[in-house]
């Protein structure tokens, strides 16, 4: 189906700006689009506590994370990557999402401002990802008061970090991560599926972008080989941590995230995908702008909740199998 009528407004007024394209600006000009883009969902609900903490990365540098803790018992603890292409983003234009996630996920969120290219290319990304990842796992019950579960989350360039650093959760034996949620992720450096070839695609993001943004990030091809680049490359994908995964209809990587969704089901990782009909591109962080941000983030907290309910479910009965076993004896 077409954009839906939210979206073809937005286009529009865009057009009317005279704006260049995202791959004839600079990192820093395109920061400054980005900004303001992100400005447009205005300010966020209130939370019951919010707080940043810097952490120190292993060559040296440091990165910020921002912890978002919503009113009542917390549910789980949700670590966010933003998108933009690992050059764009950062926690700050992110904070409203961050905040209506805290709350409609009833789960506190630790928002990762990761190191961006061109200035830290791969695998910088990947490795604050994973560093930001192993420090909520260590802080969990002091965030969320008590232990919970732990999903990663993450949109475009952060669904992509958001895969890789579930494989090297496995690879590593932990930590546990109760879910994945991929929200139209980046997960090979193929450009030229039917989904990045087709015209009507070409919206917000395009071909050419991602051509800038790869370029940026991974400029040697051998890196993007790499399944901490291109997730979808990695030769196992068996024993993940069960993944919902959104694509949109018109988004030159809905092919590559579907993909990916298929690799899981096949390697038996339980997957739920949705292709979210007339969206596009960055629809999902365009809180209170386009209305598929607000019926997505709907599906995400229902299939959450659903998925965390049933692995509670099972360790119950498994204690419960454990605890009867013993008495027997």
């Amino acid at each position: 189906m077409a954009i839906d009528e939210a979206t073809a407004g937005l286009l529009a007024q865009l057009a009317e700006s005279g704006a260049k394209p995202l791959h004839e600006l600079t990192p820093p000009e395109a920061r400054e689009i980005s900004v303001t883009l992100g400005e447009a969902s205005g300010p966020g609900p209130a939370v019951a506590r919010t707080y940043d903490e810097q952490l120190a990365t292993p060559d040296g540098g440091q990165f910020r994370v921002r912890v978002l803790v919503p009113t009542g018992e917390v549910q789980a603890l949700v670590v966010y990557y933003h998108g933009g292409g690992w050059v764009l983003g950062d926690i700050d234009t992110y904070d409203h999402l961050g905040r209506v996630l805290a709350n409609r996920l009833n789960s506190a969120v630790v928002n990762v401002d990761y190191r961006l290219a061109p200035e830290h290319p791969f695998p910088a990304a990947a490795d604050d990802s994973w560093t930001a990842l192993l420090w909520a796992h260590e802080h969990t019950a002091e965030i969320a008061g008590r232990p919970v579960p732990l999903v990663v989350m993450g949109d475009s360039a952060g669904g992509n970090l958001s895969a890789v650093v579930a494989r090297r959760a496995r690879d590593a034996g932990g930590p546990q991560l109760a879910g994945q949620v991929l929200v139209y992720p980046v997960t090979d450096a193929d450009l030229d599926t039917a989904s990045y070839l087709d015209p009507e695609n070409q919206l917000l993001l395009t071909r050419e972008s991602m051509i800038w943004f790869w370029d940026h990030y991974a400029p040697d091809p051998a890196d993007r080989k790499h399944p901490d680049a291109s997730p979808l490359r990695s030769s196992d994908l068996s024993g993940l941590a069960p993944a919902i995964v959104l694509t949109a209809e018109h988004d030159p990587l809905r092919d590559e995230g579907e993909a990916y969704a298929e690799r899981l089901a096949l390697a038996g990782v339980p997957v739920t995908l949705r292709r979210c009909t007339g969206q596009m591109h960055a629809f999902f962080q365009l809180i209170g702008v386009l209305p598929g941000s607000a019926a997505a983030i709907d599906y995400i907290a229902e299939q959450l909740g659903q998925q965390l309910g049933q692995q509670l479910s099972r360790q119950l009965s498994q204690q419960l199998g454990a605890e009867g076993a013993e008495a027997a004896r």
